[in-house]
């Protein structure tokens, strides 16, 4: 009798009386360094059985350098305490360079948003004495600001 195996890192035979599920054809596994450091020697680390037990052991991080605006460059390391760490709002919480622009494009859309509902702002814009004029308000308010 052959035996079939399957993918997924546990060894499935098609025999088997218990539901073991295989990897989805439509999933992608990636495998990334996610710290600086390469080691000197592979690592054999055993008794790690769940997740949490390997981010606790490898404390994953990584250094990542951002440029602002202006073209400064903005140096910080991210953590990965657990697979919500990996998600938009988990890097975006550890990064505060990250949580300015998320910031940003808040108030971006906002604006938007009244330059798209509101009907005096839209013909204040399509007039161009009255879009000078608003330009014009804008940048004194910013003047003020700064």
């Amino acid at each position: 009798m052959s035996t079939t195996y399957g993918l997924g890192g546990t060894e499935v035979k098609q025999d088997a009386n218990e539901a073991i599920q295989e990897i989805p054809q439509n999933k992608t596994l990636l495998v990334e360094k996610l710290t600086a450091d390469t080691p000197v020697k592979p690592e054999f680390v055993e008794g790690l059985k769940t997740v949490e037990q390997v981010f606790d052991h490898f404390k994953p991080k990584v250094d990542l350098d951002f440029e602002d605006a202006k073209g400064k460059t903005v140096k910080e390391t991210l953590q990965f305490n657990d697979l919500g760490d990996f998600g938009e709002q988990g890097i975006t919480r550890q990064s505060n360079f990250l949580r300015d622009l998320h910031t940003e494009k808040e108030q971006y859309q906002k604006v938007i948003k009244q330059l798209k509902t509101n009907k005096i702002m839209r013909a204040a814009l399509t007039d161009p004495e009255a879009k000078k004029a608003l330009i014009k308000a804008i940048k004194s308010m910013i003047r003020e600001l700064d």
